[in-house]
C-alpha cells in the first residue's frame, strides 16, 4: 500500500513538472514595453521650448490581441494642425527575439487611406490582417531594457527611404513610462543628412 502511495506521489510530481515545462514563462519586460507604448503622445511641450521642432501627435494602439506572436500596434503620426491627414501610418510587431533583445518590426498598409483613424476606431480594421500589410525590410528596431527605459535603434543602412532624396533612414528610440524619444533621420547615399531633426530626437509626452 505504501509503495503504491509513493508511486502515485511521484507520478503527480512528474506531471506537475511536465506541465510547468510546457507553460511559457510570462515575458515581463515585453509586457511592460507594450504597456508603455500603448497610448497617445504629443511633442507640444518640446515645440514650445524649441521652435525647430513641430507639434506632432503620435498614436499607438494595440490591435489583434488574440495573436501569440508578440504585440501588434496600429500607429499614426500627424501634425497637430492636420490630425485627419497623418503623414506616417505604420503597424508594429513587438516581440522577443533573444534573451536580452526585443525586435520591433515595421509594416505599412497596402491601403492606408482606408484605415486612417484606426487607432480610435477599431472597426476600420475589421477583416484585416497581416496579408494587408507590407513589411519594411531592414527597418527593424532592436531594443533592450535598461532599468528605467527601453532603448534601441535600426542597424546600418538597410532601411531604405526616398523622402527628399534620401537613400536610407535610421531610427533611434528611448521608451519610458511617460514619454517616447524618437529620432528618425534620412541620409543620402554618401551619408549626408537630408531630413529629420538635426541635434536630437522628438520628445513625445504621454497624454
Amino acid at each position: 500500500m505504501f509503495i503504491r502511495f509513493l508511486i502515485a506521489v511521484v507520478v503527480v510530481q512528474l506531471s506537475a513538472l511536465h506541465l510547468n515545462a510546457q507553460t511559457p514563462k510570462p515575458d515581463e519586460d515585453l509586457e511592460v514595453l507594450a504597456k508603455w507604448m500603448d497610448g497617445s503622445f504629443s511633442s507640444e511641450l518640446q515645440s514650445k521650448a524649441d521652435t525647430t521642432y513641430f507639434d506632432v501627435r503620435l498614436h499607438m494602439k494595440r490591435i489583434w490581441n488574440d495573436r501569440t506572436d508578440g504585440y501588434w500596434f496600429v500607429v499614426e503620426q500627424a501634425m497637430s494642425t492636420s490630425m485627419d491627414k497623418p503623414y506616417r501610418q505604420r503597424v508594429y510587431q513587438v516581440h522577443r527575439v533573444e534573451e536580452n533583445m526585443i525586435e520591433s518590426r515595421t509594416f505599412t498598409w497596402k491601403n492606408p487611406i482606408a484605415v486612417v483613424g484606426a487607432w480610435r476606431d477599431s472597426t476600420l480594421l475589421e477583416g484585416l490582417g497581416i496579408d494587408d500589410l507590407v513589411a519594411r525590410r531592414g527597418c527593424e528596431l532592436y531594443m533592450q531594457m535598461d532599468g528605467l527605459m527601453f532603448f534601441g535603434s535600426t542597424h546600418g543602412t538597410a532601411c531604405s527611404s526616398e523622402i527628399r532624396g534620401a537613400s536610407y533612414a535610421t531610427s533611434e528610440v528611448k521608451i519610458l513610462y511617460n514619454r517616447i524619444i524618437s529620432w528618425d533621420r534620412g541620409f543620402s547615399a554618401d551619408g549626408v543628412q537630408v531630413w529629420g531633426a538635426k541635434l536630437a530626437g522628438y520628445v513625445f509626452m504621454k497624454d
